[in-house]
């Protein structure tokens, strides 16, 4: 028993020594926690995989409904292997060493995920780099298990689901490479329903109401400035007044959803439903994918002002569907915020019925940019008039729901 004792002394010094100590839930943590300097450095990786992504689309002037389905899932990969490590965070602490080397090793498998979007499916860097990011996870999970309880039973149904999604993308590796996109899909599926298919349990082990909604808008701002780039993207070398006109007029659309958004979530709006996470993220996903896809087409429309492409009816169509997209997506966050008033809903229903009678009756490129502007900054001062009018009856600090 002594030299049980002993040993367990000795490795007790040894681990203080490395650095090293077991990872410890929020609950176990006061005060108001921000992204860490490593959690900003992950998302670096990422912006260049939302780059990869948007290039899938290329400068197509007709793309296929395919082609932006599958620029869509690829999107939806890249993002649900960032914010696995989001939500991690925010239910444990930790910054020992090992988990240093693991999330090192979790930038190499996104720095792999992003060197096998452009190769998708025939090269096996995208599911390599998702099996390492993934893996990570599983691994960091393990690691911090804590003592039997919620917290507890809620990491069973990660390790359990997740791992099941990850042992479907290993069987991606042996099937040909034309197979592996169903592999893909199914082991995501997985993933996606395991939060849903765990509510009862992850809904008792709520996030940080704090930290959550600021890493997710963190990755909300990467997808803006990766619209803001498409833009710049179009701009030569050496523009002429119109060339700059058509890009200060396009940049109006990002700069208002960034207005809008900014209004949300630092207008101090309790978000009463947030619980485990599950519904305010799951709709960031779609929100955020709408606007990617928005931020391209912006591009194609401004590319087709200058003579380089036809604007075509695909690329309007895509531009008032993912704006539609957005502004649904809007309101469900809204509703989980506050409620579905009257006022929001309407506000909404103006934003969907504008883009929609934009995209449909104008051929005219630069007409379509000036009315599409004109009409997301209109809402974004409606939607500012409404949630002025929330602030003051629900408080000036997020909260959880008793």
């Amino acid at each position: 028993m002594r030299g049980r004792q002993d040993r367990g002394a000795w490795w007790d010094r040894l681990a203080s020594r490395l650095g090293v100590r077991r990872p410890v839930t929020v609950a176990d943590e006061a005060g108001h926690r921000h992204a860490t300097w490593f959690e900003l450095f992950f998302d670096v990786i990422f912006v260049f995989a939302l780059a990869e992504v948007v290039g899938r689309l290329g400068e197509d002037p007709s793309p296929r409904p395919r082609s932006v389905l599958a620029a869509f899932g690829l999107f939806l990969v890249v993002q649900w292997a960032w914010v696995g490590h989001a939500f991690y965070a925010t239910r444990y602490e930790a910054d020992d060493l090992p988990h240093r080397l693991l999330m090192l090793l979790s930038l190499l498998g996104a720095g792999a995920i992003t060197l096998g979007v452009d190769e998708v499916p025939r090269g096996p860097m995208l599911p390599i780099g998702y099996l390492i990011v993934r893996g990570v996870l599983l691994l960091l999970y393990l690691r911090g298990r804590p003592p039997p309880g919620v917290a507890r039973a809620g990491t069973h149904v990660y390790l359990i689901g997740f791992g099941l999604g990850w042992l479907i993308w290993l069987t991606s590796l042996a099937v040909p490479a034309h197979v592996r996109p169903v592999f893909w899909i199914t082991g995501t599926v997985v993933e996606l329903a395991t939060p849903w298919v765990g509510y009862r349990w992850l809904s008792r082990w709520p996030v940080d109401v704090r930290h959550l909604p600021e890493r997710v808008g963190q990755f909300v701002i990467i997808v803006l400035g990766s619209t803001v780039a498409n833009l710049l993207a179009t701009v030569p070398d050496y523009p002429d007044r119109t060339m700059v006109l058509t890009a200060a007029v396009a940049s109006v659309v990002p700069a208002a959803i960034w207005w809008i958004y900014a209004s949300y979530i630092g207008g101090g709006i309790p978000i009463h439903r947030l619980r485990g996470g599950q519904p305010y993220t799951y709709l960031h996903y779609l929100l955020s994918g709408g606007l990617l896809l928005l931020g391209w087409a912006l591009g194609q429309t401004v590319r087709a002002v200058h003579g380089d492409i036809v604007l075509t009816k695909e690329v309007r169509l895509l531009l008032a569907g993912s704006a539609t997209l957005w502004l649904v997506c809007g309101l469900g966050l809204y509703w989980l915020a506050i409620r579905v008033s009257w006022p929001a809903a309407l506000g909404a229903g103006y934003g969907i019925a504008s883009v929609w009678a934009i995209a449909l009756a104008v051929s005219s490129p630069f007409l379509v940019l000036v009315l599409l502007s004109v009409a997301i900054a209109t809402y974004a001062v409606l939607f500012t008039a409404v949630l002025g009018r929330e602030r003051p009856d629900q408080g000036m600090a997020l909260t959880t729901p008793d």
